[in-house]
């Protein structure tokens, strides 16, 4: 490499760029999703085909671009959207750095047909790799056409680094589905390799949206929330605690109509939600937050996903209060053995100094310093564990109706009783898939399911994955399909939950992933939900029965998920925790 400094062609620079807005498919749709429905659209048609890899089409019917500014508008930092810097303090639209269609352009073939309403013909204009093509006088409807063609084809290095092509597509659905949340007032059609997966027709409000975009099952556990606190304005829904999903991507944010990224206010709403849900699961959450467009930035990220509020304790605290608020009402459920801990007067008070901490750790003013655990000392007994362990411990009892005590010639034995159930579960099940024996009940009633098209579009593309584990599913209109048979191991729980949860495993897979891959992280889900819960009390003749299972498993040392199912407290260090070595 040369010591030498010089400037970088344009082509690099323009292809560095790119890469900054266009990380994917997905990317490509968001912006010109966004550019539509700045140009005024009522109605957009969204086409993938491949994932998105082979083409993108986005057609509305908003106002057009003038025919002497569509060349124009492919080159860099052009937008018709600010004047000067001072104009992004006042920000009302999606897009309006002028990045978006140069550095799609960058990377692909773009042909773009457009015509200005009232004009007596439009223009089409095609650009490949940054380079325009062609430029001419067409006749066409009022409204954009952009089309994106081989997309990261100068650049096959970025196709590396993509995944397979159905989590693609559903990340290309996921960005409809969360910017049509945020426009009823919107019709939006997305057709997929000539098939028509999603269609919403304008709205009146939300909630429609909602069941349209997410699934009737979604929308029907949702509670409204809303407040005004200060300057902010909150509205939205929020899922019942009974209503989980194992990733946090089901949570929502929108600050003055844009979808946003934001830890803080991820944060504000898993406090709510402390000692109501399950650890490691998250809600189904849709907010809207309106605040003064001068007390917020939104030119702090390239891709306009990140915000920063200039007063972010009055947000936090108007998101907790109305969260806060929407699950205190007196017909809501919790999960089965967890205490609700909810402050129902305003300011909640009890939250109070888990929101300073909150503000400390995420605007840099504090820090906030864990509580030194208890057992940080103890060590996970490994390897040379004698056959028939687990059955020889003498159990003494339980406590936080979590945790089996027992003792043992060296100290004291303790296991995590889900951790434990759910290393059994995984086991049985994943030596099932391998032999072909896992037994799948068929369903006296069987129960359907309201998926999103996201969710759709990736079950359907894994049916026989799911066939391996014991549950089938059939088509059974729209979205909607029927689950017929489901493993007997499982079946004291809701098909609903386990296969919304193997979803969303599906959608994080990678490109290089294998169907055992897949099929082993879904065994991990279906074990965690099937396994017993903490806090949950357990008989002695239950332990001593998980104990026996303890030992018919190889490796019992650890959860799926990697962490200790026990750990052996020796006498040593019991004497070194009392003072007496």
């Amino acid at each position: 490499m040369s010591e030498k400094i010089h400037v970088l062609t344009k082509d690099t620079t323009d292809r560095i760029a790119a890469g900054e807005v266009v990380e994917r498919p997905s990317s490509v749709v968001k912006e010109l999703l966004e550019n539509a429905l700045d140009a005024g659209a009522t109605k957009v048609v969204i086409e993938i085909g491949k994932g998105g890899l082979q083409t993108v089409r986005v057609v509305d019917n908003g106002r057009g671009i003038d025919q002497e500014d569509v060349e124009v508008a492919f080159r860099r930092h052009a937008t018709s959207k600010i004047s000067g810097f001072d104009d992004l303090y006042g920000i009302s639209s999606f897009g309006f750095r002028g990045e978006a269609l140069p550095s799609i352009a960058a990377v692909s073939t773009v042909e773009m047909v457009t015509r200005r309403k009232g004009a007596f013909s439009g223009r089409k204009v095609t650009v490949e790799n940054g380079r325009v093509k062609d430029n001419r006088e067409v006749g066409c409807p009022e409204g954009t056409a952009v089309s994106v063609r081989n997309l990261f084809g100068n650049v096959p290095v970025r196709k590396k680094f993509l995944k397979k092509e159905s989590v693609e597509q559903a990340r290309c659905i996921e960005v409809v589905t969360r910017t049509a949340l945020a426009c009823p007032g919107v019709g939006i059609r997305v057709i997929v390799d000539g098939k028509t997966l999603l269609n919403m027709p304008v709205v009146r409000d939300v909630s429609e949206r909602i069941a349209l975009a997410l699934g009737v099952d979604v929308e029907e556990r949702m509670l409204p929330l809303g407040c005004v606190h200060g300057s902010v304005k909150i509205e939205g829904f929020t899922s019942r605690p009974d209503f989980t999903r194992s990733t946090a991507k089901g949570m929502v944010c929108y600050v003055n109509g844009r979808y946003v990224k934001d830890v803080l206010l991820n944060h504000a709403v898993m406090t709510a939600y402390r000692r109501m849900i399950e650890p490691r699961r998250y809600p189904q959450t849709v907010l809207f937050i309106e605040v003064p467009r001068d007390d917020v930035d939104v030119n702090v990220h390239p891709a306009k996903m990140e915000v920063r509020f200039r007063n972010p304790r009055e947000v936090y605290e108007a998101v907790l209060t109305s969260v806060v608020r929407a699950l205190s009402g007196p017909a809501q459920s919790v999960t089965p053995g967890l205490s609700v801990e909810v402050d129902k007067g305003y300011p909640l008070e009890s939250y109070r100094r888990r929101i300073e901490e909150a503000l400390g750790r995420f605007s840099g003013e504090g820090t906030v310093r864990e509580a030194p655990g208890l057992w940080d000392e103890a060590a996970v007994f490994e390897g040379g564990r004698p056959a028939g362990f687990f059955s020889s411990l003498e159990y003494v009892g339980q406590t936080g109706k979590t945790y089996l005590l027992f003792t043992h010639p060296d100290g004291v034995v303790i296991i995590d009783q889900h951790a434990a159930h759910e290393r059994i579960l995984f086991e049985k099940l994943k030596k099932g898939v391998e032999g072909g024996t896992v037994v799948g009940q068929r369903l006296l009633v069987p129960e359907v399911l309201h998926l999103s098209p996201a969710s759709l579009s990736l079950l359907e593309r894994s049916v026989e994955c799911f066939k391996t584990m014991g549950i089938e599913v059939e088509p059974f209109g729209g979205t909607a399909v029927k689950v017929t048979t489901f493993p007997r191991l499982l079946s004291h729980l809701e098909p609903a939950s386990v296969i919304t949860d193997i979803i969303d495993q599906v959608a994080e897979i990678g490109n290089g992933s294998s169907p055992a891959e897949l099929t082993e992280r879904a065994i991990v889900t279906m074990a965690c939900k099937g396994a017993v819960k903490a806090r949950n009390g357990l008989t002695a003749q239950e332990a001593k029965e998980l104990c026996r299972d303890l030992d018919g498993i190889a490796f019992a040392s650890t959860c799926p998920h990697g962490r200790p199912l026990y750990i052996l407290l020796d006498f040593k260090e019991l004497e070194k925790m009392f003072k007496r070595s």
